[in-house]
């Protein structure tokens, strides 16, 4: 009985260590950073974060999935992201001292370590690497935006398209049959592309007869990103008569 908490201290920082973003980081620091770490478990539908809230805290998804959404003028949901085991949310109201500009909710059961927005800040201030990782992540998701932008005005097909490859490339697990993605419900993949449910559910049938995915009731498959990215500028440039 004496050595149960030990053994979850132990689980607890191995898990925190494990974020990719303390890869490769100096020891000393990575325990600095994380000495006020909490790890709690969360059920799905769960909301972590609220919009407007004051952010003390920055979070990392240690198992599982989360959506990032705001709302329309009309008070429609819309998903701006979804991020899964390993990937950072919470740190963008701590570097520039505003409110949280987004909701973040759990999509699955999910485990998150919250550490004080404090030791974050510090971690970037005396590790380079930790804030030129934090500066290539924010990038890449701007380019992500930046792309699902400029595809507001595709059909329907490219659309749908472009967001499996948009969670590939952010989410996808390299399995043996393919990069893995959740199988989202289509509610969420309507919200993400901007479409009616309906519509996502016959192109998903559409590219899952053409062999382009694959889908089971939690994992959906993509064979070959490549294959389907070939797709996806086929569509567009039938779209646009590139």
């Amino acid at each position: 009985m004496s050595d149960r908490p030990n053994t979850r201290e132990n689980r607890d920082v191995s898990l925190i260590r494990s974020a990719p973003f303390f890869a490769d980081l100096n020891n000393a620091s990575i325990d600095q950073a994380t000495a006020h770490a909490v790890i709690r478990n969360h059920p799905a539908n769960q909301v972590i974060l609220l919009e407007n809230d004051w952010g003390s805290s920055v979070y990392f998804i240690l198992e599982g999935w989360v959506k990032i959404r705001t709302y329309n003028l009309d008070g429609k949901e819309v998903t701006l992201n979804i991020l899964g085991k390993g990937e950072v949310f919470g740190e963008m109201a701590p570097l520039d001292e505003a409110p949280r500009s987004t909701d973040v909710m759990t999509l699955v059961p999910t485990i998150i370590a919250n550490i004080p927005a404090q030791d974050f800040v510090h971690l970037l201030s005396i590790e380079a690497q930790a804030g030129i990782r934090l500066a290539k992540l924010m990038a890449r998701r701007l380019r992500q935006v930046n792309r699902r932008l400029r595809l507001r005005e595709s059909d329907s097909t490219s659309r749908v398209a472009d967001v499996l490859l948009f969670l590939a490339d952010g989410q996808g697990i390299h399995g043996d049959q393919g990069i893995e993605i959740p199988n989202l419900p289509h509610r969420e993949l309507s919200s993400l592309s901007g479409l009616a449910r309906e519509t996502v559910t016959r192109v998903l049938s559409k590219l899952e007869k053409k062999g382009l995915i694959q889908r089971n009731q939690d994992i959906l498959c993509i064979p070959s990103a490549a294959a389907l990215e070939r797709s996806w500028f086929s569509w567009c440039r039938m779209r646009y008569k590139v």
